[in-house]
């Protein structure tokens, strides 16, 4: 359960205190940490002394230790030497691991418990429970953010994430899958989502300028109990997915910002085929030229207004009133009337929304 790096750290630190060499060998005799360069001449010493009752052992003038994790033997410590010195270390030394081991264990059973809480997978009163046992503060404020990385076990995106937040018990972060990372942040009480957007701007910092490109982070709603944090992970879930078809030029998209997107998304492929084909009467705005689909989000882009979008477009106002009544014999939409305009941009995202849900099928 601990790496081997951290408890040759740990080996390493208490090694320069007491001076006293130290080695971490596994159940099956191979070396896991040690401070000399011989420990690999004791595999058979350990392997004997696994199967001996003693806890602690004199063996080949070296102190040996047994170390369990609730009763199962784990690791076994061997400190050299055999003066009473050196078992007083080898024992702080054991205790020293065997805590880490607690440690470790209880770090692994609270991520553990908020994965199957994010996928509602536990009972209002195992919530509850479980949060108490894991000493998790159950009425405070979170929201939960969803890192997504193009690569699968991005190991580097998690380690720089939880540098980030790993100082700060109330924070959790973890995965559900391979390509995303969670972040359950506490709040205080008077961050809003402000500060959310400016940590999620923090997080993309933190990343480097090499991988926060071809990163997506979205955020849900703050929730007060601990109970609705899987409410905050769906919607952040919904934001990204939802980010992904209507706001792709944005790295950062809050589940709040959604607008209209957020019910088109969730509009069955049916609904929408039927609905194209009463506006557009059998056609597709993959049709239109580039020249009019320009001319359109240009105008939508400048709130209908027909003189900044000729300016803008380099163009005489006639020119555009044109295209616009050239679009109005095609559609029967005319986009200077705002009802015209609304239905259109509603139908514009719901093709967006066909042609993404097509790329899931395949």
């Amino acid at each position: 359960m601990i790496s081997n790096q951290i408890l040759q750290s740990t080996i390493d630190g208490l090694k320069e205190i007491t001076r006293i060499d130290l080695c971490i060998i596994d159940l099956e005799g191979n070396v896991l940490a040690a401070t000399f360069p011989e420990a690999d001449g004791y595999s058979d010493a350990v392997l004997a002394f696994v199967d001996s009752p003693a806890d602690s052992q004199v063996v080949q003038g070296q102190q040996f230790f047994k170390i369990f994790d609730e009763h199962q033997l784990e690791y076994i410590l061997l400190a050299k030497g055999s003066s009473d010195d050196v078992y007083m270390v080898g024992k702080m030394a054991a205790f020293q691991i065997q805590s880490l081991l607690t440690a470790y264990k209880e770090r692994f059973d609270k991520d553990n418990f908020i994965k199957n809480l994010l996928l509602d997978n536990l009972l209002l009163v195992d919530i509850y429970n479980r949060a108490k046992k894991l000493h998790i503060t159950t009425e405070v404020r979170r929201v939960v953010f969803i890192l997504e990385t193009e690569h699968e076990k991005d190991s580097s995106s998690l380690e720089s994430i939880r540098a980030l937040f790993g100082a700060k018990s109330g924070d959790f972060i973890t995965a559900v899958d391979e390509k995303s990372i969670i972040v359950v942040k506490e709040l205080a009480s008077a961050e809003g989502y402000e500060e959310m957007d400016k940590t999620a701007r923090t997080i993309l910092e933190a990343l480097g300028a090499a991988r926060k490109e071809n990163v997506h982070i979205a955020y849900g709603t703050i929730v007060d109990e601990i109970k609705e944090v899987s409410r905050s992970y769906k919607e952040a879930r919904m934001a990204l997915d939802v980010g992904k078809i209507f706001f792709s030029e944005r790295n950062v998209i809050a589940y709040s910002s959604l607008g209209i997107g957020r019910l088109i998304y969730q509009l069955p492929i049916p609904l929408c085929k039927m609905f194209i084909r009463e506006i557009f009467d059998g056609k597709s705005p993959d049709d239109f030229d580039e020249e009019t689909l320009t001319t359109i989000n240009k105008f939508f882009e400048n709130s209908l207004n027909v003189s900044e979008t000729s300016r803008q477009l380099y163009i005489h106002r006639n020119t555009l009133v044109y295209r616009l009544d050239k679009l109005q014999k095609s559609t029967g939409l005319d986009l200077r009337i705002f009802e015209d305009a609304i239905t259109f941009k509603i139908a514009l995202m719901v093709v967006k929304y066909m042609k993404y849900m097509e790329t899931l099928d395949y």
